[in-house]
C-alpha cells in the first residue's frame, strides 16, 4: 500500500510524505522491465524511463544538497548539453542509475531531517529559497516526471496505475 499524506499532519512531515509517495512511484514504474525497455527512448526527444530516474537523482542532489551547502557526488550536468542528465550513457547500468537515485534520496532526506522548513539556502540561479520551497518544487518535479513515466510504461507494456497497491 502506498504511503498516505497525513490528513492533519505537521507541515514538514506532510511535505516529506508527499515527496516520498511520488519517489516510490518512480521506482515502481521500473519494476518488471528489462534493461533494454528501461533505456529505450520512447519519444522524439529521447525520453526514457531510466533517463528520467537519472534526471530526478541529479536534481534531488542539486536542490537539496547544493542549495543548502552540502556536498554531492559528481552530477551529470553539462553546460554544452542541457539534456545530459536525462540520458543514460553506455557503461551506466540500470543498477547504477537506481543506486544513484537511492543515494540522492538519502542525501536529500538528510538535509530535510537536519533543517527546518523556514531555513534558506542559495539556489543555482542565485536566489534565496527555503526548505519549504524546495520540498514543494521537488514534489512538483517528481510528480510531473512520475506522470511521464506512467505514460512511457503504458507504451512499453500497457501497465498503468497511480501508486503501488492502490
Amino acid at each position: 500500500m502506498a504511503q498516505r499524506v497525513p490528513f492533519t499532519g505537521a507541515e514538514k512531515i506532510s511535505l516529506r510524505t508527499s515527496l516520498d509517495r511520488h519517489r516510490d512511484v518512480v521506482l515502481w514504474k521500473l519494476e518488471g522491465l528489462n534493461d533494454e525497455q528501461l533505456r529505450s527512448p520512447m519519444t522524439a526527444s529521447g525520453t526514457s524511463l531510466l533517463g528520467l530516474v537519472k534526471h530526478l537523482a541529479a536534481v534531488e542532489y542539486g536542490w537539496f544538497c547544493q542549495t543548502f551547502g552540502r556536498g554531492t557526488e559528481p552530477l551529470p550536468f553539462d553546460e554544452d548539453d542541457p539534456d545530459a542528465d536525462l540520458r543514460v550513457v553506455p557503461g551506466e547500468s540500470t543498477a547504477d542509475v537506481v543506486a544513484f537515485y537511492g543515494r540522492a534520496r538519502a542525501a536529500a532526506d538528510e538535509v530535510i531531517d537536519q533543517l527546518d522548513v523556514d531555513d534558506v539556502g542559495t539556489a543555482w540561479f542565485g536566489e534565496q529559497v527555503s526548505v519549504r520551497w524546495v520540498l514543494i518544487h521537488m514534489i512538483e518535479e517528481t510528480a510531473r516526471h512520475a506522470g511521464h513515466m506512467d505514460i512511457l510504461r503504458e507504451l512499453i507494456d500497457g501497465a498503468t496505475g497511480d501508486h503501488p497497491g492502490e
